[in-house]
């Protein structure tokens, strides 16, 4: 039998604080009015739990879109659909997350 590298067994998914918290950090170190993908946050927890398998993130992406959700509620995020401001609970498909009060930064010259 073969032994499996720890950093390459499947761990348990990211509890909802554990998501939250990456969701945060991750946004904190992004220029302001910046969103992020779900997928940076996933990353990023696996990254810390010294998961090295290429998709090991996404066993992570369910809880850190829960979490959005549980942030966007209580005002801490703002979830994007389509670059407008979505429903937490009606949240589906491809979604971005941005820090409130903020607004997003355009590229399009005037």
């Amino acid at each position: 039998m073969t032994a499996v590298p720890h950093s390459a067994r499947p761990s348990a998914p990211a509890t909802p604080d554990e998501a939250g918290r990456a969701i945060r950090a991750t946004l904190a170190d992004r220029r302001p009015g910046a969103s992020i993908c779900p997928t940076d946050a996933a990353r990023q927890i696996a990254a810390a739990r010294g998961e090295t398998a290429p998709d090991a993130w996404r066993r992570h992406l369910a809880a850190v879109r829960r979490a959005a959700g549980d942030l966007a509620r209580r005002g801490e995020i703002i979830i994007l659909r389509k670059g407008r401001a979505v429903d937490p609970d009606a949240m589906r498909g491809v979604i971005r997350l941005r820090l409130p009060g903020v607004e997003a930064e355009t590229t399009e010259e005037t």
